[in-house]
């Protein structure tokens, strides 16, 4: 059976760059990206084209930053998705090699955050599970200090990105992907997590403020009733700009009231 042709639209570098720029990205800014490649359209050049795209729209001076997350480096005795026979368990914490900026690859952030880790002069944090990965003239100041027991917190580069007055862009991606909120869990009362995870000496736990993005998408949308959202579209996707220091004060406040947690020691699925 024949492929049918795609539909489109048709989006190039060119594409990305005008339409990022109407929706307000200025030369020369800090820009956070969640994104969703297939949400564009038919990309001409893929992945690659986006990311030199949004990089024209910055400008030489701008610098831009994606989440490069490695969940799976994690205890599988929690995961979920799917799960592994418990006779495994002890094979996978002894044999899990251990987080390497350079080589470990993201998962579950999309094939765009991975393009940009891979990037010529990509720089990218310390955290074993929760980095971020940057291009630009302020990418070292945005990763560098990311504390190894501090995933999305104040000594990562959310906290850096907030002092910096950096933006977030929501490409294509919904507020369930917003990790900007995640840094209000960790200035409001939030239960603790053991976090298991291969490290240089071998298999170790950390105690870390328990975090998860149950009802960010109620957050998102309140957050965009009352707050100043610029809205547009970049292709086929719906795009969202707004700083990351409005969506961290806005969650502080609406997590404490809809979504109170209760401070003790928990083992959340994976």
């Amino acid at each position: 059976m024949a492929i049918p042709p795609p539909t489109g639209p048709l989006v190039t570098r060119g594409t990305v760059a005008a339409q990022v720029r109407e929706l307000g990205v200025r030369d020369g800014e800090i820009l956070l990206v969640h994104s969703s490649l297939k949400s564009l359209g038919w990309v001409c050049g893929g992945p690659v084209a986006v990311v030199q795209g949004l990089l024209d729209a910055l400008g030489p001076d701008g610098t831009l930053v994606v989440p490069t997350q490695t969940g799976d480096l994690s205890d599988p005795a929690l995961w979920a998705n799917p799960p592994v026979p418990e006779e495994w368990w002890d094979t996978i914490r002894a044999a899990m090699p251990p987080y390497d900026p350079q080589v470990t690859p993201s998962r579950g952030v999309g094939v765009l955050p991975e393009t940009v880790r891979t990037w010529p002069g990509a720089q990218r944090s310390a955290h074993p599970q929760t980095s971020f990965a940057a291009i630009g003239g302020r990418a070292a100041e945005v990763v560098d200090g990311h504390a190894t027991d501090c995933r999305l917190g104040e000594h990562s580069p959310l906290a850096r990105l907030e002092a910096l007055h950096a933006r977030v862009l929501l490409l294509g991606a919904g507020y369930d992907t917003c990790t900007s909120f995640h840094l209000a869990e960790y200035r409001i009362p939030s239960p603790l997590v053991k976090v298991g995870r291969p490290g240089p000496a071998g298999w170790e736990t950390v105690t870390e403020v328990s975090i998860t993005s149950e009802r960010f998408d109620e957050l998102g949308h309140d957050f965009e009733r009352d707050r100043p959202v610029v809205r547009g579209t970049v292709g086929a996707a719906d795009a969202r700009l707004f700083p990351v220091a409005d969506a961290v004060a806005y969650a502080e406040r609406w997590l404490a009231v809809h979504r109170p947690r209760e401070e003790e020691i928990l083992h959340p699925p994976v």
